[in-house]
This record gives structure tokens, sequence and C-alpha cells, in this order.
């Protein structure tokens, strides 16, 4: 446990300009079901716990993030939270307080980082019983990357207001970790502050891999990968959903624990000709490298 506040990642909000179009592909094609619907918005559930995992909402022409949702350990985190998250200089957009409008109902409280950046931190939200893995669905959210144009100043928001370290560091991106898995936010070193992608846990290789001919299959090429990453050690296929977010199949996340050694750029680096542990992967492309810098983050979310 390295934050005494945030326990990992709940669910990512976004805005998408069709709202029909995104349920029919990320239920059939990304494999996630129908938690809840409402007036402009829908709730996506994997087969892990979360009663929820991906929130998405009617929007215009161009997709938004509307908000990056954390999980605190316990209530009385909450208030701490909302106390850190202004010595370090965000924002706070609601006070901790009943989400009765959240299917998932609990307690949380809202802020913006200093950069535009919107986070939810809820406790005591519902939750299913865990179950055992479904092959080639999705479990859970296992991390989210977003692109800072600051990104030392990033790091340290993160370090402090909610309790964040850094687990390893590249020469394109800053790890933090929270809890078991080697990082929760990822923090793209960019010149923009969009964001870069969002990852959902598969149960396993095999997995990852039909999940990686089933979307091509179905015309969502494969962006980057099959690979496995140096920090996390997780296994990867990248692809771009029909609106142009970035979106990750992956699976073997590295855990760790406080014991864990943080390393710098010097130790993260690869062969020439190479971008992963294993080197059969190209490198990323045009494309891919373009849909990480045109999402944002709506002002009013």
């Amino acid at each position: 446990m390295s934050s005494p506040w945030i326990q990992g990642l709940r669910s990512v909000s976004l805005f998408v300009p069709d709202l029909a179009q995104a349920e029919d592909f990320y239920t059939r094609t990304w494999r996630l079901e129908v938690a809840h619907r409402g007036e402009g918005m829908l709730y996506l559930r994997g087969t892990g716990s979360d009663a929820y995992l991906l929130a998405l909402h009617q929007g215009g022409e161009v997709p938004q993030i509307r908000q990056v949702t954390l999980r605190a350990r316990s209530r009385e985190a909450l208030d701490a939270v909302a106390a850190q998250v202004v010595a370090a200089g965000g924002t706070l957009l609601a006070q901790v307080h009943e989400l009765s409008r959240d299917p998932a109902g609990g307690m949380g409280l809202k802020f913006k980082d200093p950069h535009g950046r919107i986070f939810q931190v809820v406790h005591g939200d519902t939750q299913r019983p865990e179950g055992a893995a479904v092959k080639d669905r999705p479990i859970r959210l296992t991390h989210v990357v977003l692109n800072s144009h600051a990104v030392d100043e990033t790091q340290a928001f993160l370090q402090q207001a909610l309790g964040f370290r850094l687990a390893d560091r590249t020469a394109i991106m800053a790890f933090m970790n929270c809890d078991r898995d080697h990082h929760t936010i990822a923090i793209g070193i960019s010149d923009n502050d969009a964001l870069n992608h969002i990852a959902f846990l598969m149960p396993d290789f095999e997995s990852v891999m039909r999940g990686g001919g089933r979307m091509k299959d179905a015309g969502f090429p494969i962006q980057w990968g099959p690979g496995r990453h140096g920090p996390g050690n997780n296994l990867f296929n990248y692809f771009l959903d029909p609106f142009g977010v970035v979106i990750e199949y992956t699976a073997d996340v590295e855990q760790i624990d406080d014991s864990y050694e943080a390393h710098g750029p010097e130790h993260w680096k690869w062969p020439p000709g190479r971008v992963d542990q294993w080197g059969i992967s190209p490198a990323p492309g045009a494309a891919l490298k373009e849909a990480q810098r045109r999402i944002f983050f709506a002002s009013n979310p």
C-alpha cells in the first residue's frame, strides 16, 4: 500500500458524439455489459466487482473526458483528500456528499487539478461479489494515462493530494502507484494535457490476443501491439474506438509493494529498433499518436 487514502481506479467517464454507436461498440465488440442507463447516459461494467467501469454521456461532435474516478480506502480518507487537494493547489468542485445520482451510490467528492483535470474520489459505492474471471472479457480498469505539459508538477500534485508515489519513470512517462498494481495513473510527458489512453484488464494472455483478433475482425485493427511493456511488465494491445479514444487490452500487470525500487529513464532503455520487451511489435503509428493528443477534459462536466 503506497497511498494511505486511495485504493485504486474505479471508472472513467466520457462524453461521446453518439451514445447508441458507443453502446453497440462497447457491448458487442469490446465486450462490456450494460449496468445502468438513464437519459443521455450509459454505464458499462466488466466481470469484476465494480458496479461500472465506463460511464458514457451524450456529448457534442468531439469526444471529451468528464472525469476519472478513484476509490478511497475509507470515509475518513475522503476528508483527508479534500484537505490535501486544496493544500496542493487544486480546486474542490464538490465537497464530500452523498452520490444520489450515481447508480453505484456511496459518498464522494470532486476536484480539479491545477491543469484542469477532473477527478472524483468515492467510498462506499456498490460493489458486486468477486466472481471468476470470464475469458475474453474485461474485468476492470487497471490504469489511465493522462498527458501533461508539466510532468513534474503533475507528479507532485498526485503525490501530495492523493498520496501516490512514483513507481518508475521513463523518457516518455511517469508511472504513479497507489496500491498493488504497478501503476494506476501514468503521466505522459507531452506538450498537452490530453487523455492518452484507458487500459482494461483482461484475464490472461489468451484473452488479450483473442480480443485483438475480434477487434480486427470488427474493423478496429491493432494500433500498437502485441507486446510486453517494461514498467509494469504488462501485456498490451492498443486500439482506437469509433470516436478516436485510445483503449488498451492488458493483462499480467506487475503487482508491487512498498519495497519496490523505482527506476529512472536510464534503466528503461531498449536496444535500437525495440519498443517493448519482446521486440516483435513496430513502434506506435501516426494515427495512435495523434489520437493520444486530441481528447481533453470537459470544462463543464
